[in-house]
This record gives C-alpha cells, sequence and structure tokens, in this order.
C-alpha cells in the first residue's frame, strides 16, 4: 500500500453504470437490498448480489452490517467487479456521527485495497433517505479520501443531481 493520494474524479450520473474495479453500495445493515442506490445496485446488479449478501448475512454478518463498516460481494451484472456494501449514519444534527460517515469512505477504501481495486466509484453516503446535508456530507466523504492511506488510484465521486455534483466540487477545489 502507497501513502499516495488517489486522484479524485467527479461525474454526475448513475453509479451502476460505472466500469471500475469496485462500486461502492450505501446499503442499509440488512445487506438486502432497499432503496436508492441500494435498491438500484440490487437490480442491476441481479440475483447474484443478493445471493452474495444473503451469505454474509447467513455467516458472520447474523445480525447485519454496523454502521460505518464495509464488505464486499459480487457486482454481479455491474460493469464494476466489486460491489463494496457500506452502511452510512442517518443524519442527526448535533448527534456527532461525523466519524461514521467518515468511516464508511476509509473502510470502504481499506476493504478495496484487500481486493486489489485501483479504480473505485462512491455515491454521496447518507444524503438521501438517510437525510445527511449534502454540503456536509461532501466535505466528510472528500476529507476522508484525502486522509486515508490507500493504494486506490482513483476515487470517483458519481453524483446523481446537479446539487451534490457542485457541493463535491466544491470541496474537491
Amino acid at each position: 500500500m502507497t501513502a499516495a493520494r488517489a486522484e479524485i474524479v467527479l461525474v454526475r450520473g448513475d453509479i451502476t453504470e460505472q466500469e471500475v474495479d469496485a462500486i461502492v453500495n450505501a446499503a442499509n445493515s440488512s445487506l438486502l437490498g432497499g432503496g436508492g442506490v441500494d435498491g438500484a445496485i440490487h437490480r442491476r446488479g441481479g440475483p447474484a448480489v443478493l445471493a452474495a449478501c444473503r451469505d454474509l448475512r447467513a455467516s458472520q454478518y447474523g445480525k447485519g452490517l454496523a454502521t460505518g463498516r464495509a464488505v464486499a460481494t459480487t457486482a454481479g451484472l455491474l460493469p464494476a467487479r466489486h460491489v463494496i456494501h457500506t452502511v452510512g449514519p442517518v443524519y442527526r444534527a448535533g448527534s456527532g456521527d461525523e466519524p461514521l460517515l467518515a468511516s464508511c469512505y476509509r473502510e470502504s477504501l481499506r476493504v478495496a485495497d484487500e481486493l486489489g481495486a485501483r479504480t473505485v466509484a462512491f455515491p454521496a453516503i447518507s444524503t438521501g433517505v438517510y437525510a445527511w446535508p449534502v454540503e456536509d456530507a461532501a466535505r466528510i466523504a472528500v476529507d476522508a479520501v484525502r486522509g486515508a492511506r490507500t493504494a486506490v488510484e482513483e476515487v470517483r465521486f458519481v453524483l446523481f443531481d446537479e446539487r451534490a455534483y457542485a457541493a463535491f466540487a466544491e470541496q474537491v477545489g
């Protein structure tokens, strides 16, 4: 592993269309699919992604994946090689959960390193139904990626709408 910074790239689009070594899923703790990014990844990835998540639940994650942690599965029919599932915190003002959100990015990069991934695509974790303010989430995400020790060469933030893209662009500079 190297201490060099990964190049940060911003894309406005659909994370399920990214041809990268790994895409990161903003999963819920059950790992069994849901709405937003999670639902889109499960739908596009097909039954292999859900089967792999069920296997994880039947083995070491019987109670689900803890917030801030990450684990990988196959990408199924997605153009990526792997899906890294991470559970972001639900936003509660003044909760002090910023370290948990940052952990999602660091842990996902740690798992990417274990997989030998050099290109990783992230969504804006916790900014959908988990209601984290996108400007704050962008700051936390970019700081976490810039501070991570990783061999990943490219971190691609794939942002679904213009507001998220603008928030991340302001942080990347």
